[in-house]
């Protein structure tokens, strides 16, 4: 129970990383405020978890909207009295040409994947201050630290995530906050499952790793609880690649 009397918010908590983590921090003891703009898939995905057994509560929203962080953290705090864990897991992609993509297009993908967290450590750090170790952890990728054809934005938006973590970490260690970040690589989610069906693509991708096989859901979530419990506690700032040594064949 490596989390027990803990509250975290997880977002993107209908599917994928999200789901698997709201799950994983519930079983190690957390009180967790589910957030995903999907409320039917938010409240099937959870209400399928044996182990969260009613210490994870939903929260049907869009993070992108302007007061979406204000009410994500009076929810949790009203629900369960604090905030120790924050985890911005909520994304999207998009795939575009620099040249030609639309200027909606730009700004949604960094509206959702680094504004939208931005506001969220800025609704919550009051709260996580007054915690006994705060953290925030801010789910990247690797193509923060990398690219590919058409992902000015996707990938413009993550390492902005990157950068604005890092600064955190400096700015909050003397409140006992950490803040660091989750690279995944490539992780069969429900972002990337209609790419992976196709078997000659998912297996393209998996010969990228080492491993030789796609990551999981819970591969992340496991990341996600060493740098949210004791643990991780001297560990601050980082970027923690979470892809199967992906990034060691590139």
């Amino acid at each position: 129970m490596r989390l027990e009397n803990k509250v975290a918010i997880v977002t993107g908590a209908a599917s994928g990383i999200g789901a698997a983590t709201a799950q994983l921090f519930a079983a190690e003891g957390a009180h967790v405020l589910a957030v995903d703009m999907n409320e039917t898939g938010l409240h099937e995905t959870q209400a399928e978890s044996q182990a969260a057994k009613g210490q994870i509560a939903c929260l049907a929203l869009d993070i992108s909207e302007a007061q979406a962080a204000d009410t994500i953290v009076d929810d949790a705090v009203s629900r369960f009295g604090q905030l120790d864990i924050l985890m911005n897991n909520a994304g999207i992609g998009s795939n575009a040409p620099g040249e030609s993509m639309p200027l909606e297009v730009w700004q949604k993908t960094l509206d959702v994947n680094l504004t939208a967290s931005f506001r969220l450590c800025q609704a919550a750090i009051p709260h996580l201050k007054n915690a006994p170790a705060g953290r925030i952890i801010n789910v990247a990728s690797v193509m923060a630290q990398h690219t590919d054809y058409g992902l000015a934005a996707y990938s413009a938006s993550k390492a902005g995530v990157t950068g604005y973590t890092r600064t955190l970490a400096l700015e909050l260690g003397k409140f006992g906050i950490t803040a660091n970040c989750i690279l995944p690589g490539a992780i069969h989610t429900g972002m990337t499952a209609a790419g992976f069906a196709n078997n000659e693509i998912a297996d393209i991708w998996a010969k990228k790793s080492p491993l030789r096989r796609l990551g999981h859901p819970i591969d992340i979530a496991r990341g996600a609880l060493f740098l949210a419990s004791d643990e991780g506690g001297f560990v601050t700032g980082h970027d923690l690649n979470v892809d199967g040594g992906m990034l060691l064949r590139t």
